[in-house]
């Protein structure tokens, strides 16, 4: 119980950092906050690749809204930045931890993407430079929709890479 919360805390300390410090110094306390959760509460072995595939997912994900106009970081190269797709692996991070119990029945999980996924890109936005050019509403319906297919996909992915990793799953 105690590495759930010491999860759920290190997740929500990163998430701050990331978005209020921005591409700034204060992005390193990311690296660390992988370090502690990949020492203490899970392991590289575990979780590594999970780590690894949703920020890149997250990459695509999130270059595609920029793309497509729903976010707007008013930056010329249209690149996602950094602090945004840190965000993705320390999602990442809970997935198996104290998220864990948002997987099972998958609707669960499709149910909190859709209100957690654009809660937490609205609340970004109101804390940093991010606009939705949108509108809210707009953005947050967007969102849901896609949160709603992602966040069960994620779940799916920590299951694949954990039973990839125990040997369960061949390759």
């Amino acid at each position: 119980m105690l590495k759930k919360l010491v999860n759920a805390v290190l997740f929500q300390v990163g998430w701050f950092t990331c978005v209020l410090g921005g591409n700034s110094g204060w992005l390193l306390i990311a690296p660390v906050i992988f370090f502690v959760h990949l020492r203490w509460i899970g392991s590289w072995q575990a979780e590594g690749k999970l780590l690894m595939t949703v920020f890149a997912l997250g990459c695509v994900i999130d270059s595609a809204l920029i793309k497509l106009g729903v976010f707007d970081f008013g930056e010329v190269g249209r690149v996602v930045p950094l602090w945004l797709a840190l965000l993705w692996p320390l999602l990442a991070t809970t997935l198996g931890h104290c998220l864990a119990w948002s997987a099972r029945p998958w609707w669960l999980a499709s149910v909190l993407g859709a209100v957690g996924g654009p809660a937490s890109y609205i609340a970004g936005s109101h804390l940093t430079y991010v606009q939705l050019p949108l509108g809210v509403w707009p953005s947050a319906l967007i969102l849901a929709a896609i949160w709603a297919v992602v966040f069960p996909l994620l779940h799916w992915l920590a299951v694949y890479f954990r039973e990839a990793h125990s040997g369960e799953v061949s390759a």
